[in-house]
């Protein structure tokens, strides 16, 4: 997740970057509701993208591990917002959302039990 988290970083201040230029210039992230959204917008957007692409992040290349979803297709944007949105409350559950794969028989967090995925690690070729 650091790693993913370092590309967001990124993204998220290339877009604050451009809303210099718009009139929400004047507005101030997680205080005004539009630049917010924008910015979790942005977050949600390089997410799904990567998991809909290969089921890969930054952060998943780095520990070779991918994404699965049931039926083995790529996920559409609404399952991704699902298991999006799952994350965030798996975080606001003072992680009890991520720990649960700690007693999970096949390893899944509650974002992968709503999503229906589970991490894999693909063996090396």
């Amino acid at each position: 997740m650091a790693y993913d988290a370092v590309a967001v970083i990124a993204l998220m201040m290339a877009v604050t970057a451009l809303l210099l230029f718009t009139p929400l210039s004047r507005q101030t992230a997680l205080q005004d509701p539009l630049p917010t959204v924008v910015l979790f917008a942005t977050w949600f957007f390089y997410l799904a993208w990567c998991w809909r692409h290969g089921g890969l992040t930054l952060g998943m290349r780095a520990w070779r591990v991918r994404l699965d979803f049931d039926g083995g297709d790529s996920p559409g944007w609404g399952r991704c917002l699902l298991r999006f949105g799952v994350s965030l409350v798996s975080v606001a559950a003072l992680g009890l959302g991520f720990m649960w794969a700690l007693f999970d028989r096949e390893r899944r967090t509650w974002h992968d039990i709503a999503s229906r995925s589970i991490m894999v690690r693909p063996p090396l070729r």
